[in-house]
Order: structure tokens, then C-alpha cells, then sequence
């Protein structure tokens, strides 16, 4: 069988703010973003928490209408604020109660031709199981199968699974399989805890369970940890490195309750060596896919953008029994831009800019005789 991952960056809509040309113009409206969504939750306002979400408000594009470039204020019911004729913003709410409402981020359409690079990758794959990174929904996800690939000669997967995560930017993890590769029982870990009562998964960290045509089963544990490119450094580092330990603890209580057959992939966003992923890479039994002598990294290292060393962060983490089981792997580029002079990998020739690209991430394959 062939398992593969691939981290498609939103496969219809994608918050506009994620679309900009770089992390450094995108992730000052995610971080405000992140800050004024967490003042509002709170209880209570004080005097110095209206002040800042004033703040936030007006650099956010807010002062004048609750709709901004990037995101949008919904005031269904109850008082938060008023804006005054002489400008600026005044909250009058005093705490979560006082309104009803959200903020969320706007969205935009995907680049057509970038979608349809998206699909190119998944149905030249041929994998009989892929785990998606950054798909908006299970509908999206299922609608993407049914409708796009298709368009470009690629088969559909017959089995679609989202499990809802925690990301308000619409980035979930899922599973597609083929015929003859169910997906069974499923666990969803979105309400683990760290101490501070915050959700460990930054989305989720979901169990499948695949039976093959064989009979044989494997859980295949999707994952997209913290970014190292949203929030501060220590934090970013704390956070993914708590996400690394929770994923070795339910590793370990699977082989430990007799599964042999396990597969942690997807998005880690750090590399093989970082602190963060030492207790996932180093503390546990897994393998990464990319020791394997039978698995061909394509003469570069990395799996995103540049794809150099510092830019390794996608992974297929294998259980002892599995990766006894690798016959072949390797990395798929054609859908990432190669860049010019000279151009590192073939690409698709539908693929003329960067902005058409069906991500910045390469996907990765490993067939398994199971």
C-alpha cells in the first residue's frame, strides 16, 4: 500500500491575511488577530483590556466599520462599542456577556491554477491512504475529491474524514483512502489539555485506523504543529514541544495496548534536530521515513519552500513493525515552485509563477508491504 502526506495550504478559500506575499506582512494581522480574539473572550474588561482592544481594532481596520481588509467584526446582538463622530473606537461592553458575536478572519479565493496544481499532486501520488494538512473542512475536502480532481484526470479517493480542530482559520488535518482501505475508529484529541487549561493541538492530533486489503490495521496519526512563523519564539517553541511529548504519549500507549502498526505524518513545522521534536523523534521508537535507504529524498533535504536542511518540517514518523515494512519512498516536488536559474526540480508546466503553486510544502510517499 502507499501512504502519503501532503500539506495543501487551503484547497478553495484561505484567510486573506495567510495570502500575502510573505509571513512578515501576514503575520502582524494573524498575531492582532490572535490577541484581540483572546481580550474579547474574557469575562471581564478592565479599563486597560478596552483600551488595547480599541488598539487592536483600529490597527486591524476597524475604526470605521466592522468589516476590515482582513478581518470581520459580527455584532449579532448586545452593545460592544461605539464609534464615535470625532473618530477612534470606544468599548462599552464590560465583559463576554454584554454581546453576541464574533471576529473572524476574511477569506479569498484560491489561485484557479494553483487548485488545480493541488489536485495534480494528489492524484499523481496514487496513494491508497493521504493524510491532508491545512484542508478548510470534511465538505471542502470531499467536494475538492469529488469535483476538481476529477477535472484534471485524477481518481477519487472513495473515504473523506475531518474531525473539526481548534484552528479559527479554517486548517484542519483529515485522512482519504481507496476502496478497499476503510477508515474505522477514529479518536480525536482537540480537548487535551496543558496545565495553563489551553488545548495542547494547536488543530488535533487525530487516530485513524485503516484496515488494508490484507486484513492488516495501522493508525495513522495526522498532525500540523505550532508555526514557528505566528506568536513569539519561546512560546512557538514551548507550545510544539508539549504538542512532540502529548504525540510520544499516545504512541506509546498504542504499542503499548498491541498496535504495531503506527504512522505519525504531517506538518511538524522544525526540523529533525530542534529541541521541540526531541521528545517525538528521539525519545519514542519511531523512525523517520527519510533514514529509510530505500527512500529518495530527490537531492534536497528540506520539504518546504527551498527545500534545504533548515527547511525539513514535513515528516512520515514510522513504528518499528511498519518501517520494517518500507519498500519504497521518496519526496514529490512538481507541484512546488522550483524557482529560476536554474530551476531545482522539474515542476508541472501549468506552473508558470509562484502564486500557481499547489503549495509551498512537497508531499511524501511511502509503500508499505502491508
Amino acid at each position: 500500500m502507499r501512504l502519503a502526506v501532503y500539506n495543501v495550504e487551503n484547497l478553495f478559500d484561505r484567510a486573506k491575511a495567510m495570502n500575502l506575499g510573505s509571513w512578515a506582512e501576514g503575520r502582524p494581522v494573524l498575531d492582532r488577530f490572535a490577541a484581540l480574539n483572546s481580550l474579547l473572550g474574557q469575562v471581564t474588561y478592565s479599563g486597560s483590556d478596552k483600551a488595547e482592544m480599541a488598539r487592536l481594532m483600529i490597527e486591524l481596520g476597524l475604526e470605521k466599520s466592522d468589516t476590515g481588509p482582513f478581518v470581520l467584526l459580527r455584532r449579532n446582538r448586545g452593545g460592544l462599542l461605539k464609534r464615535p463622530r470625532s473618530g477612534g473606537l470606544e468599548i462599552v461592553a464590560d465583559g463576554r456577556a454584554d454581546w453576541v458575536g464574533s471576529l473572524e478572519l476574511r477569506d479569498e479565493p484560491i489561485n484557479e491554477h494553483a487548485m488545480r496544481n493541488t489536485a495534480r499532486v494528489m492524484g499523481d501520488l496514487k496513494a491508497d491512504v493521504l493524510g491532508v494538512v491545512e484542508a478548510e473542512s470534511r465538505p471542502v475536502l470531499s467536494a475538492f475529491n469529488r469535483e476538481i480532481l476529477p477535472a484534471i484526470g485524477g481518481a477519487p479517493l472513495r473515504h473523506v474524514m475531518v474531525i473539526d480542530g481548534n484552528d479559527e482559520r479554517g486548517i484542519d488535518v483529515g485522512l482519504m483512502s481507496r476502496e478497499g482501505y476503510p477508515i474505522g475508529a477514529m479518536r480525536s484529541h482537540v480537548d487535551d489539555l496543558l496545565p495553563n487549561g489551553e488545548p495542547v493541538f494547536s488543530r488535533d492530533c487525530p487516530e485513524f485506523e485503516v484496515t488494508t486489503p490484507t486484513g492488516a490495521r495501522l493508525v495513522v496519526m495526522v498532525n500540523h504543529l505550532k508555526s514557528k512563523g505566528y506568536g513569539g519564539k519561546a512560546a512557538s517553541d514551548a507550545k510544539r514541544k508539549a504538542q512532540a511529548e502529548r504525540i510520544a504519549e499516545i504512541y506509546e500507549g498504542l504499542i503499548q495496548q498491541g498496535t504495531e502498526h503506527v504512522a505519525v505524518i504531517g506538518d511538524l513545522n522544525d526540523t529533525p534536530d530542534s529541541d521541540p521534536l526531541r521528545p517525538l523523534i528521539e525519545g519514542t521508537s519511531l523512525t523517520d521515513v527519510a533514514e529509510h535507504g530505500a527512500f529518495d529524498d530527490g537531492g534536497y533535504p528540506g520539504t518546504y519552500g527551498p527545500c534545504t536542511a533548515s527547511n525539513k518540517i514535513d515528516y512520515m514518523l514510522l513504528s518499528p513493525a511498519l518501517y520494517a515494512r518500507v519498500v519504497a519512498g521518496g519526496v514529490f516536488r512538481k507541484g512546488m515552485w522550483p524557482g529560476v536559474r536554474p530551476k531545482k526540480w522539474d515542476a508541472y508546466t501549468e506552473l508558470t509563477r509562484p502564486e500557481e503553486a499547489g503549495s509551498d510544502h512537497a508531499a511524501l510517499w511511502v509503500d508499505l508491504d502491508i
